[in-house]
């Protein structure tokens, strides 16, 4: 496999593993809130779901202040 290729082929197995990612804070957050009872369309459902989701959110992002630092290598 030449370097074009192989490149391309790296670019899109990254692309695919970035966007299953984007889903699975969705729906473990769907998943909590049907676990506990709540019917998908309802009030409570809807706040419940906004209320995970926010948490979720949350315990994925960097501390206040905090900066990602480039790697030495």
């Amino acid at each position: 496999m030449n370097s074009t290729k192989l490149r391309v082929f790296l670019a899109s197995a990254f692309g695919l593993l970035i966007l299953s990612g984007c889903g699975s804070i969705e729906s473990a957050a769907q998943d909590d809130c049907t676990s506990i009872g709540w019917q998908v369309g309802s009030a409570g459902y809807n706040d419940c779901y906004r209320a995970r989701l926010y948490e979720r959110k949350m315990d994925y992002a960097l501390p206040p202040g905090d900066r990602p630092r480039p790697s030495i290598l």
